[in-house]
């Protein structure tokens, strides 16, 4: 209920024509509503009127109360009597944002107005619109108890719980009690109450922020399970009982953290550490909210803002800009029969992109799913079988794992196919380490991901990069192969394993062993992989390997606002069936041995070593500098001979590589503006939503066939 509107159409308040002053019209009291604190009163002076049942004419706004020697004016107060004499409930306001310490600090007062009014006070609420404490009081014996609610008017005593699925709470045989249900929420109330939970356990700096997350993470994970599995009519466990004992109250939610942790053991693996008092701190921000009906689009919009700014400004992660995100899963032909993958899933960005993609294709098929029960069963069956089955991450960085989890819970699910692991292990590795067995080789029709660039694998310190002789490697890429060139002059040579090897080309080559063919790759890397000269290994294996689709230069300003500067692009792939790898690297070794005996490599390496030699005899004796430096110079003269032919025929072989390699065009775009400029502040230029729909085009039209009908957009 908007209780404001309400209390305007009831005639219990009123606004100026301006609305920057309110009227409490019974009251006779003129307030400004500009006030944040205000805005928090009159939220609650109405609710105690419509939803609470109390007279309009029992209630007093801000009326003057003694304290020793000083006066104040308490916020609200309740009377039992029409004649105003007797307190009964004292209620202090504070506006959405004060913290925790303030809060304390407003109970405190609260009780202080308490103590100073008659012995009839009975109860007490403090609140800032989004949190709320009750308290019952007794002012003889000095007593108060905190309880789940205050208590309807007429009624003597309040339930021991607040919040029941469904509203309606059976008390006995002969009586059912109207109670609250959960309450769905707005996008930007949402962000408030998860930074404020945040906060509110950071308690600036008692729990580093990173820690603060990773507890509240455990807890919104337990209120959605709450949520989920609580029958209807039963109360919530997810709330504050009356007159508990913290040890207790920490049990209840710990008992469900650990039902909910059976289906997610291997991320969901520690418990939860909080002292009772502040996992009650969260509860009471988060209990009233009901998450699971919470628009979609709302909840999921809200924690994706809440990380982003937590990761950006605390947590020293940065994530792939939400337009490049998008630009990439909708170019790509994703349905909800395909099974995705992103190997470096951060906190789930990709994935929930995907997911999305398939809940619009859903609506689309079901239009009637808001009205017609059957049409409704048939769209959440649609995405969330996608969501539960076909939709996979992996994350190196266990934290983060739980994040993505959590972010793909608070979208409707598909968090048991987010692992905790080492996306470069080999693949037998990671199936070893989960219970999940679909991240298997060979599997997956789409992959879209941006792994983490300018990371080293060192051959010391990864098994997956270890390289011995009369072995196969696991990776391609961790072995340095005798050059071609050097191969057929050169006394025969064994491969030997890198030193080290950068994470991105890693990536690329594990992606691939997880594609089946036809499958398609959509990868963010340096632009170092495209035009660096020592990684045309890199760009050979990509073309013996896969189809190259599209390479979407993006702007150097691209991962400015993360701390990132390296040019970038992505580049989109489409995986050869192993036959076609097969024939194009036969057509590129025999294009080798041609160029290599057309050229005459082997009789002018041997004709140039010999002249070598013969210019070194007569000063093989000599020892002096002046001789050594001769030496040095007909050496140096010899290796650059040398280095020029084999440029040469790198560039001969590159050159005639585009006639006898298979022919098909490559669509190449350049975006100029993404969405957002070098800060991250959004801007209305984006290049990427053409680009995207050009590319979706391509490739539908490479898989029917008929991409020579094709129309490129114009330049």
């Amino acid at each position: 209920m908007d209780f404001i509107a309400k209390g305007i159409e009831m005639g219990y308040i009123a606004f100026d024509d301006d609305r920057k002053n309110i009227n409490y019209c019974y009251q006779g009291k003129k307030r400004r509503y500009t006030d944040p604190e205000e805005q928090v009163q009159a939220q609650i002076f109405c609710r105690l009127i419509l939803e609470y049942g109390y007279p309009n004419h029992h209630i007093t706004i801000n009326e003057t109360v003694t304290l020793g020697s000083s006066t104040k004016q308490a916020d609200i107060l309740v009377y039992h009597d029409d004649a105003l004499s007797q307190p009964y409930l004292v209620v202090e306001c504070k506006q959405l944002n004060i913290s925790e310490a303030e809060f304390k600090n407003a109970v405190l007062q609260a009780f202080a107005y308490a103590h100073a009014l008659a012995g009839t006070t009975k109860y007490v609420w403090v609140t800032k619109g989004d949190k709320d404490e009750f308290y019952k009081f007794d002012k003889n014996t000095n007593k108060r108890v905190e309880v789940a609610n205050i208590p309807q008017f007429g009624e003597l005593e309040t339930m021991p719980f607040q919040f029941v699925k469904g509203g309606m709470y059976r008390f006995n045989a002969e009586k059912v009690v109207s109670l609250h249900d959960l309450s769905k929420v707005a996008e930007s109330d949402l962000i408030r109450t998860f930074k404020q939970a945040h906060d509110a356990l950071w308690a600036g700096g008692e729990l580093n922020p990173s820690q603060a997350f990773d507890e509240l993470d455990k807890l919104i994970f337990c209120k959605i399970w709450d949520e989920k599995h609580t029958e209807k009519g039963k109360p919530y466990q997810f709330q504050i009982f009356a007159e508990e004992l913290p040890d207790n109250f920490k049990k209840r939610i710990d008992a469900l953290y650990e039902q909910g942790k059976l289906q997610d053991a291997e991320v969901f693996n520690k418990p939860i550490d909080l002292t009772p008092e502040r996992m009650q701190t969260v509860v009471r921000y988060l209990q009233k909210i009901n998450l699971t009906k919470t628009d979609l689009d709302s909840k999921g919009k809200a924690f994706e803002t809440f990380l982003d700014s937590y990761f950006r400004g605390e947590f020293g992660q940065f994530f792939t800009p939400r337009p490049v995100v998008k630009m990439m899963i909708d170019a790509l032909p994703i349905t909800n029969l395909s099974k995705v993958l992103d190997t470096s899933c951060g906190s789930g960005g990709f994935l929930l992109y995907a997911l999305e993609k398939v809940r619009l294709k859903a609506a689309k098929n079901y239009v009637n799913y808001m009205d017609d029960p059957d049409d409704r069963e048939s769209w959440k069956r649609y995405w969330h079988d996608f969501a539960e089955k076909r939709l996979f991450g992996i994350e190196i960085n266990e934290q983060i794992a739980r994040v993505a989890k959590m972010n793909m819970i608070i979208n409707d699910d598909g968090h048991t196919n987010v692992i905790a692991c080492d996306g470069l292990y080999p693949i037998e590795a990671i199936l070893n380490q989960t219970k999940n067995k679909g991240f298997t080789a060979n599997s997956f029709d789409c992959i879209v991901t941006n792994p983490p660039f300018g990371s080293t694998m060192r051959q010391t310190e990864k098994t997956y990069m270890q390289f011995e002789k009369g072995q196969t490697p696991y990776y391609d890429f961790a072995v340095k192969e005798v050059h071609w060139i050097d191969a057929a002059v050169k006394a025969k040579q064994a491969p030997t394993g890198r030193e080290n090897q950068s994470t991105e080309v890693l990536f690329i080559e594990q992606c691939h062993k997880f594609l089946k063919a036809g499958g398609y790759l959509a990868v963010v890397i340096p632009d170092g992989i495209l035009t660096n000269s020592s990684l045309q290994y890199v760009r050979d294996d990509i073309e013996r390997k896969f189809r190259i689709v599209a390479v979407v230069s993006l702007p150097q300003t691209t991962f400015t606002h993360t701390g990132a500067g390296v040019k970038s692009s992505v580049l989109f792939l489409k995986k050869h069936p192993q036959a076609m790898t097969d024939s194009i690297k036969t057509i590129q070794d025999d294009l080798k041995q041609a160029i290599l005996l057309e050229k005459k490599v082997a009789k002018t390496f041997q004709q140039w070593e010999s002249e070598k030699k013969e210019a070194l005899k007569p000063l093989a004796k000599a020892k002096d500098d002046a001789t050594q430096a001769k030496k040095d110079a007909i050496n140096e003269a010899f290796t650059e001979k040398w280095n020029a032919l084999q440029e040469e025929l790198a560039e001969t072989f590159q050159q005639r590589k585009q006639t006898a390699l298979p022919n098909y065009p490559i669509l190449m775009a350049m975006a100029e503006h993404i969405g957002y400029d070098a800060t991250g502040k959004p801007s209305n230029l984006n290049d990427l939503p053409e680009i995207s729909q050009t590319i979706e085009r391509f490739i539908a039209n490479l898989e029917n066939g008929t991409l020579t009908n094709f129309q490129f957009p114009p330049l």
